[in-house]
């Protein structure tokens, strides 16, 4: 595979990866266009393995997350005559169990480069997070030394504002006349 096909297909990976209940998830259908399978082919070796798939490898959409998914894409993403069923969702590690049960070349190979983009993912999460914080702190000691530039502008305001005596004391010995 050239170097061009591997980042077009690690984008269209990236592509497919949504959040939901705050967690990165790849579409069954999604999922299965990948692997080169049908969905119902897809789904149905999920259905035959369940114990191969916890909670955390894998999940089915509520309607109102389905819905919510499809007007965030404005249209579905399904081909016509849409689904019988609310689609699965799956983790990194349930994509990569899926290639396993599928056990067809294509699926292997691409599972690869689905685990390398939700690795890619959570490193940029990562990233940002500490970017985050870095903000933070420095936002907090600018505020605190506009805090205290505050308070030398005051203290030299007060010496500026100071009331100005208009006769000024003779400095020195006066002799009385």
């Amino acid at each position: 595979m050239t170097e061009k096909s591997k980042d077009l297909t690690e984008h269209r990976i990236l592509a497919n990866i949504v959040i939901i209940r705050d967690i990165k998830v790849i579409l069954d259908s999604d999922l299965a266009e990948l692997y080169g399978v049908e969905t119902r082919r897809l789904n149905e070796q999920i259905r035959r393995n369940l114990q191969k798939f916890p909670d955390d490898f894998m999940f089915q959409l509520t309607k109102e997350e389905f819905d919510n998914l499809k007007s965030q894409f404005a249209t579905s993403r399904v081909s016509w005559g849409g689904r019988r069923k609310l689609p699965l969702v799956f983790t990194e590690y349930g994509a990569l169990q899926a290639a396993n049960v599928l056990n067809s070349e294509k699926a292997n190979k691409m599972s690869v480069f689905i685990v390398r983009a939700f690795v890619y993912l959570r490193e940029m999460s990562l990233t940002n997070e500490k970017l985050s914080t870095k903000f933070e702190q420095l936002e907090k000691r600018v505020t605190e030394h506009d805090d205290i530039l505050m308070q030398l502008v005051q203290e030299i305001r007060k010496l500026i504002d100071s009331p100005k005596t208009s006769a000024k004391k003779a400095i020195g010995f006066r002799s009385p006349e």
